[in-house]
């Protein structure tokens, strides 16, 4: 029974540990796959930038990606180097007198698709929504579902909506805001498709100099973005329409450079050594890791880590009161035998060595099996194709109990067990030395 209950506490132990390096390691790569390790920006841009973008802009920013990826050692350890823009406006669809604030993001669309690739965790993964753009369609982008369903664009994009919404009563009585006007005057010298069927929306946002600019985006696809603030104001685009409406026929910019990395572990070595690159360069940067960016990775796993500890503590203390219960018992039960012993020479650190010894044969054998079974679980569970929707996730994952994947976890909680059995029959053990010979002998 002692060592069925310390085999149970490893189980526990070992199948939610596994857990919570799965969640882990999936909400790491997600991360990494949607933003990057890295992210470098004007200094001030991180607390000032979303309310003045164009003024943090990165120039020259082809040059500088050139620098670090020419760059010996960044070479050995950043995958890819991507420029990004990130801008607030408004999206209208005159077509349905709908209009909305949106938050931009525009990027290279190859480069997002390689950085979707990154699985530094080998884990099982779904299959991922398409991207919807592509590097020759410079006019194309994509929306949140929420985005495409208050625009009304629920049929257009193949949105799921619950219920259309009321048609207004008296329509002329609102004036409708129609900015495809002043799209057409900003793009009169770029001959457009005009025989493109697919649905558009006009952004308006206000350039560097404060002037309104509008262009036109015609929309491939609606997407998922997890969160029902981002999925109500997303829209993604290729990054030569973002830089058209920011910075109108001026300089194009950036207001940052995306760094992904081939293995997480080497964050700190790159970042140390960008801070050093980018030193000798023109401009004041700063450099942000996704921990910073996304700082809810670090609170979900101080969370997990929490209610680890927590059930690691009771699974030892179910541990320390069985171990020293049986091992009080079988003191009780051998006072003869332990007084013979001692009458036959035996020492009074032999007696102690005995009993410490017999609670690190418990303590090894449960934890042996215990761990055996678990790891016959997780690889039954991580076989089952069972999926699951996790916080913030738009598609299921897959459910996966990663136990052999990190190397010290397994024999770190195997011999944790063991040094608590030993500890926990330290007392009895020290009880049964210290029994008086005579006492001992005449015990019935």
């Amino acid at each position: 029974m002692t060592m069925l209950a310390i085999g149970v506490s490893a189980v526990s132990t070992l199948l939610f540990g596994g857990f919570v390096f799965s969640v882990m390691y999936g909400l790491q790569t997600g991360i990494v796959q949607d933003a990057g390790h890295l992210h470098i920006y004007q200094k001030g841009y991180f607390e000032y930038g979303s309310g003045d973008p164009g003024s943090y802009g990165i120039s020259h920013y082809e040059e500088l990606i050139k620098s670090i990826m020419a760059d010996e050692q960044l070479n050995k350890s950043v995958q890819v180097v991507t420029p990004v823009l990130f801008m607030y406006g408004i999206a209208g669809n005159s077509a349905r007198d709908a209009s909305k604030t949106f938050f931009g993001w525009g990027v290279v669309p190859s480069d997002l698709e390689r950085m979707r690739n990154w699985n530094d965790y080998n884990l099982k993964d779904t299959v991922k929504e398409e991207l919807g753009l592509s590097d020759q369609d410079t006019e194309g982008g994509v929306v949140g579902n929420g985005m495409g369903r208050m625009l009304q664009l629920c049929d257009e994009l193949h949105i799921k909506c619950k219920e259309k919404r009321p048609e207004k009563i008296d329509k002329a009585a609102k004036t409708v805001e129609d900015f495809s006007a002043l799209a057409d005057l900003d793009l009169q010298d770029k001959a457009l498709d005009r025989s493109d069927k697919r649905p558009k929306l006009d952004l308006l946002a206000a350039t560097v100099g404060g002037a309104p600019n509008v262009v036109t985006l015609y929309l491939n696809r609606a997407v998922g973005k997890g969160v029902k603030e981002l999925d109500d104001s997303y829209v993604g685009m290729h990054i030569a329409l973002a830089q058209r409406l920011l910075y109108g026929r001026g300089e194009p910019k950036v207001t940052g450079i995306v760094l992904q990395l081939k293995h997480t572990k080497d964050m700190p070595a790159v970042k140390a050594r960008l801070q050093t690159l980018l030193s000798g360069k023109n401009g004041d940067f700063e450099i942000k890791n996704f921990t910073e960016l996304v700082p809810t990775y670090g609170q979900i796993i101080s969370m997990f880590a929490m209610i680890f500890t927590f059930l690691s503590l009771v699974m030892g203390a179910i541990v320390i009161f069985t171990i020293v219960n049986t091992m009080s018992m079988s003191v009780m039960e051998r006072v003869n035998e332990i007084g013979t012993l001692r009458a036959l020479g035996v020492r009074r650190d032999g007696i102690l060595r005995q009993f410490l010894i017999e609670g690190c044969l418990l303590g090894g054998l449960g934890a042996t099996i215990g761990a055996a079974i678990a790891v016959a679980i997780s690889l039954s569970i991580n076989a089952a194709g069972i999926t699951w929707a996790p916080p913030n996730s738009v598609q299921p994952v897959y459910l996966t109990i990663l136990i052999l994947e990190n190397p010290l976890f397994l024999p770190g909680c195997w011999l944790g067990l063991i040094l608590l059995t030993v500890a926990s029959s330290l007392i009895p053990a020290r009880k049964a030395g210290r029994m008086v010979i005579v006492d001992a002998l005449r015990h019935i």
